[in-house]
């Protein structure tokens, strides 16, 4: 192994030093002159006609092919001659091989883009369109390269598909009412489907479902007849206890004769008020009515002078 290293890093030098070579000599024609920026600055003399050598490190094309700034929240994957370097570089300033060397520049920042409205057809054959946004960020920039050829475009066609999987498994109602219970079976579907690609799924929002207007009436229809009903029982139950507490009156007024008396006498009195009204009863009724309250009347003023 350690022998078959030596031979590579023998070509490895071969091979850049014919680039260097091959970057540092230029012939000039005859009728062509070399004009040289060192560094930025401009030489005082063109070269040629003839074989020319220049400096390919002070190359502008070169350095800027070689040295790249890495942010904080980026990551740079290499690939020399062809195989993946086991770490990615980054943050930070990162030099590179430019002829071995091909990068690939991953963000690691979380992302968030919109699912297209998809038409999906539920349980209970209603159809709907549905729009969601998905939160994902890459965690293993590796993965990302290597794992799949567009992390972006396949999360975002895996989104797709997933959510009208998901949504065509369930009945309107519960689509209406269970959003947050079906955006977490949603993220945990994507997740377990993007792990392999290095891609972490940290939410799904379903942000509109809309209905066709034919449903939005029979669902006004529906909670309009939900209304009535829940009126027709409150005003039934009022009913209900109307009718025991009068019953339970009756009983009272039944074993209490005098009770009744009085209330009817109440009810005169209150029937009296009106000054424009003659109330006529029965003078028998009347007479008892009379008799049985000067008797209920002695009784207490006699009850009263015994206690004193």
């Amino acid at each position: 192994m350690a022998g078959e290293e030596l031979i590579l890093a023998a070509v490895l030098i071969v091979i850049l030093v014919l680039v260097i070579l091959r970057a540092a000599v230029k012939v000039v024609r005859e009728y062509e002159r070399l004009v040289i920026f060192r560094l930025g600055r401009l030489l005082s003399v063109p070269k040629g006609p003839g074989l020319t050598v220049i400096i390919p490190i002070f190359d502008r094309r070169v350095l800027m092919a070689a040295v790249k700034v890495v942010r904080e929240y980026e990551r740079l994957v290499i690939f020399r001659l062809g195989r993946l370097l086991s770490q990615p570089k980054g943050p930070g300033l990162t030099i590179i091989i430019p002829i071995f060397d091909r990068r690939v520049l991953i963000d690691l920042r979380v992302v968030a883009f919109d699912v297209p409205r998809q038409r999906v057809v539920s349980r209970d054959n209603v159809s709907v369109e549905v729009d969601a946004v998905v939160y994902y960020r890459v965690y293993d920039p590796l993965k990302a390269v290597t794992e799949v050829q567009n992390y972006v475009q396949a999360t975002n066609l895996l989104a797709q598909t997933t959510l009208r999987d998901v949504l065509g498994q369930v009945e309107l109602d519960e689509l209406l009412s269970k959003r947050e219970d079906l955006s977490k079976r949603i993220q945990v579907l994507l997740d377990n489907a993007t792990e392999p690609w290095g891609i972490k799924v940290s939410a799904v929002t379903l942000r509109d479902v809309s209905l066709p207007d034919t449903m939005v009436r029979a669902i006004a229809k529906q909670a309009e007849a939900e209304r009535e009903r829940r009126s027709r029982v409150i005003m039934a139950e009022g009913e209900f206890q109307a009718a025991e507490k009068m019953r339970e009156a009756a009983m009272l007024y039944g074993s209490a004769p005098s009770a009744m008396r009085l209330r009817e006498l109440q009810t005169l009195t209150e029937i009296a008020r009106e000054k424009n009204m003659i109330v006529v009863t029965n003078t028998t009724a009347a007479g008892d009515i009379t008799g049985e309250v000067a008797s209920l009347t002695a009784a207490m003023t006699r009850k009263g002078d015994k206690k004193e």
